[in-house]
């Protein structure tokens, strides 16, 4: 972020973002706009029969505590490169899914969505399989991170990769 504050920064534009399917088109993966659900799935849709949809929302507590908003930080262009490698590698994965992905950065409040994963293929194990497999791979391994504010005025940052117990046996 080239020590500018995330409300200073300059937008990044579509060349640095990437592509938001990992493949040639000109839709980024991160975006501090508020994500267009129907234009997701819109772009995601096809002819196909099963369609997974994952929005991941900001949640009012994590931890016991309470929640007022997160800022998500994102290193750009690493990860738009990241996001990239995870759509062709899902590609690759399930040739007959089409998959598309978004994020946000910036500051949202509780209730917002954060991140949105679309799957379409011919049948529902493929759609739900590659949606699992989308969510999975940005938690881990895609730059971005979160800090959490509380209605006391503190904040903590938040490791992304940390996993509840529930969704540990999922």
């Amino acid at each position: 972020m080239s020590g500018m504050t995330p409300s200073k920064r300059e937008p990044l534009s579509l060349r640095e973002r990437g592509r938001g399917e990992g493949g040639g088109g000109a839709v980024p993966f991160l975006t501090d706009a508020p994500l267009d659900l129907p234009a997701l799935l819109s772009e995601a849709r096809s002819g196909d029969g099963a369609l997974c949809l994952f929005v991941g929302v900001v949640r009012d507590h994590n931890e016991g505590r309470a929640t007022v908003a997160i800022q998500y930080e994102a290193y750009g262009p690493m990860a738009e490169s990241e996001m990239g490698r995870i759509a062709d590698a899902l590609r690759r994965e399930f040739p007959e899914t089409r998959v598309r992905m978004r994020h946000r950065v910036g500051r949202l409040s509780v209730g917002e969505p954060s991140v949105a994963i679309a799957a379409v293929a011919p049948h529902r194990a493929e759609a739900f399989a590659a949606c699992r497999a989308a969510i999975d791979r940005v938690k881990a391994t895609v730059p971005i991170w979160k800090k959490e504010f509380h209605p006391d005025g503190s904040s903590d940052w938040v490791d992304p990769t940390k996993h509840s117990e529930v969704e540990g046996r999922l």
